[in-house]
C-alpha cells in the first residue's frame, strides 16, 4: 500500500528487488544508484548481514512528475538472498508496491530461482499480499554470461520455469553492464504507479 501524505500532497512507492542469493539484484540498485545519482534524495544504505546485504534509497524519478497533482518518491529495495535471512525477507516486504524478481540464468542456479520465486508467493502471502495481483517484472539476469562459456539456462526455458502462469513483463538483463536494467526499472515503476492511481483522490 503506498504511503500517501495529503497535508504534502507526496505519494511514497516502495519497490523490492526479490530473488535468489548472488542472483544481481545488489548490482541492479547499484547500478540505478550510479547512473541516477542526480535524482537520489538518499544515499544509499545497506544494512548488513553476516555475509550478505540489504540495500534501499529513495529514488525521484526523473520523467514520472507529479500524478494527480501528488510528488512521486520511489524507495528502491533488496533483500538478502541468503535462505538464513528469510525473517529480513518477510520485514523488506512489508508494505511493497511493486515487485522486481531478478533471477540467475546460470545452470547450477536453475532450482535456487524456482525456490526463490515460491518463497516470494508465501512471503507476500504473510502480509496478505497475491503475488498474481502485484506489479511484478522478471529480469533474467547475467546473460553476459554467454560470451565467457559459462552454461545458461535459455530465455524459453526461464518463462517456462518461472513465468507460464504469472504473465509478467520479462527482460534479459546484464546488471554488471547495465543491459536492460533501466528498462527494466521503469517497467516496474510504471505498472506499479498505474496500480496506485485509483488509490489517489
Amino acid at each position: 500500500m503506498a504511503l500517501i501524505n495529503l497535508k504534502t500532497r507526496e505519494v511514497q512507492i516502495k519497490i523490492v528487488y526479490y530473488g535468489p542469493g548472488r542472483g544481481g539484484k545488489t548490482t541492479n540498485l547499484e547500478y540505478i544508484n550510479k547512473t541516477y545519482r542526480n535524482q537520489i534524495k538518499t544515499e544509499m544504505v545497506s544494512l548488513k548481514t553476516q555475509d550478505d546485504r540489504t540495500l534501499f534509497f529513495d529514488f525521484l524519478p526523473f520523467d514520472v512528475g507529479q500524478i494527480k497533482g501528488f510528488d512521486v518518491t520511489i524507495q528502491l529495495y533488496t533483500v538478502p538472498g541468503q535462505v538464513k535471512y528469510n525473517a529480513t525477507r518477510k520485514l523488506v516486504l512489508r508494505g511493497v508496491d511493486g515487485v522486481t524478481f531478478v533471477a540467475d540464468v546460470q545452470k547450477e542456479q536453475r532450482k535456487k530461482n524456482i525456490e526463490s520465486l515460491n518463497q516470494l508467493y508465501e512471503n507476500l502471502n504473510t502480509h496478505n499480499i497475491d503475488l498474481f495481483k502485484i506489479p511484478l517484472v522478471m529480469q533474467y539476469n547475467k546473460t553476459d554470461l554467454k560470451k565467457s562459456n559459462i552454461p545458461i539456462i535459455s530465455s524459453q526455458t526461464m518463462q517456462k520455469d518461472l513465468n507460464s502462469v504469472l504473465r509478467a513483463p520479462a527482460y534479459e538483463a546484464s546488471a554488471l553492464k547495465g543491459g536492460n536494467v533501466i528498462l527494466t526499472l521503469k517497467k516496474i515503476i510504471s505498472i506499479t504507479l498505474a496500480s496506485i492511481q485509483d488509490q489517489l483522490f
